[in-house]
C-alpha cells in the first residue's frame, strides 16, 4: 500500500485532473494531491490494465479508462505522465476532447523535444505548462508511487513565451501544494542541466552493469556475490525503466552527446594520471568531487 501524508489546509486548485499515464511519477503526484485536498476528483488513463486495476485498487485515482477522450474530458487539468516518446501522440490524440480553459502538464526529463510534440496540438482555449519534477526512484508502476517523493524536491517548469500568467502560477501553487520547491527554466537550459545531473549518470550506469553482464560466466558470478556499494548503487540506476530512458536518450540526444564528449575527454585524463601514478592529480580530482558531495548534502538534495 503506497504511503501517505496528512494535510493540514485543504483548498481545491482543480476541480478534477486527469493522469495519462499511472506509473511511478503519476501515481506519487496523484496520491500527493489526493493528500493535500487539491483535487476534486482524480481519473487516470493508462492503455495496461493492470496498471489501472492496481491504482484504483489502492485508491491513488477515483476513476481509470482506457479511453483517452473520456479521461480529458471536462479535465481542468491533465498531466501527461507516460515515457516522453510517446507524448506527441497523446496530445495529438486527446486535442479534440480537451475543454477550453484547461491546462495541460507534464513531468517529462525532456523539454525541448517534447515541446515541439505536444505544442503544435495543444488547442486554441487551452494551455500548456511543460514541467519536469526532480524526483523518483528506480521503481514504476502505480504500486511505487508514495505521497511523499517530492516533498523538498525541485520541480522545473519551462514555460513558453506565450503561457499565460496564471495558469502558470496555478501549476506553481500544485507543485509547491505537494512539497516541491518550483522553479522556471528556458527548456534548452533545462536539458542541458539534466544532461548533466541524470541523463550522464544514468547512461553510465546502464554502461558499467552492461560490462558486467557481459564478463565470464564465473567472474560475473564474482560480481554479482561480491557486490560493493558502488556497483550495488549502480546496479540500482540501471534499474530504471528501460522504455523511459531509451525515450529520454534519443529525445535529448544533442545535449547528452555534448556532455558525453566533454566526459569522454575527463576520463582520458583520469586514465593518463593512473597510467603515469599522478596520485596528487588524482588527490586534487577527488578533493573537489568531494565538495559536490558536501555541497549537495547541504542543500538537502542527498
Amino acid at each position: 500500500m503506497p504511503k501517505t501524508k496528512s494535510s493540514a489546509k485543504k483548498a481545491v486548485l482543480f476541480n478534477r485532473i486527469a493522469f495519462i499515464g499511472i506509473g511511478h511519477i503519476g501515481s506519487s503526484m496523484a496520491l500527493a494531491i489526493r493528500c493535500a485536498g487539491l483535487a476534486g476528483s482524480i481519473i487516470a488513463c493508462d492503455r495496461s490494465a493492470t496498471a489501472r486495476k492496481t491504482a484504483l485498487k489502492l485508491k491513488v485515482v477515483d476513476e481509470v479508462t482506457a479511453d483517452i477522450a473520456k479521461a480529458v474530458k471536462n479535465a481542468d487539468l491533465v498531466v501527461i505522465a507516460t515515457p516522453v516518446g510517446t507524448n506527441g501522440a497523446i496530445a495529438k490524440a486527446m486535442a479534440p476532447y480537451l475543454k477550453p480553459g484547461a491546462i495541460v502538464t507534464d513531468v517529462g526529463s525532456v523539454k525541448q523535444e517534447v515541446i515541439a510534440a505536444v505544442a503544435p496540438h495543444i488547442p486554441k482555449g487551452v494551455t500548456f505548462v511543460p514541467g519536469h519534477p526532480l524526483a523518483g526512484t528506480e521503481h514504476s508502476g502505480p504500486e511505487s508511487g508514495f505521497a511523499e517523493l517530492f516533498d523538498g524536491r525541485w520541480a522545473v517548469l519551462t514555460p513558453l513565451p506565450r503561457t499565460p500568467a496564471k495558469a502558470l502560477a496555478q501549476v506553481t501553487a500544485l507543485w509547491k501544494r505537494i512539497g516541491a520547491k518550483v522553479d522556471t527554466m528556458k527548456p534548452d537550459h533545462h536539458d542541458m542541466v539534466l544532461a548533466i545531473t541524470s541523463h550522464l549518470p544514468h547512461l553510465c550506469a546502464f554502461t558499467v552493469v552492461g560490462t558486467a553482464t557481459d564478463l565470464a560466466g564465473d567472474l560475473k558470478q564474482e560480481v554479482i556475490k561480491y557486490s560493493a556499494s558502488g556497483f550495488r548503487d549502480f546496479t540500482r540506476v540501471a534499474a530504471s525503466d528501460p522504455v523511459m530512458w531509451r525515450d529520454i536518450f534519443l529525445s535529448n540526444r544533442e545535449a547528452v552527446l555534448n556532455i558525453l564528449q566533454r566526459f569522454t575527454e575527463d576520463l582520458a585524463g583520469m586514465q593518463k594520471h593512473i597510467r603515469r601514478g599522478d596520485g596528487e592529480a588524482l588527490e586534487k580530482i577527488f578533493t573537489r568531487t568531494r565538495a559536490i558531495r558536501r555541497s549537495i548534502i547541504e542543500a538537502k538534495q542527498a
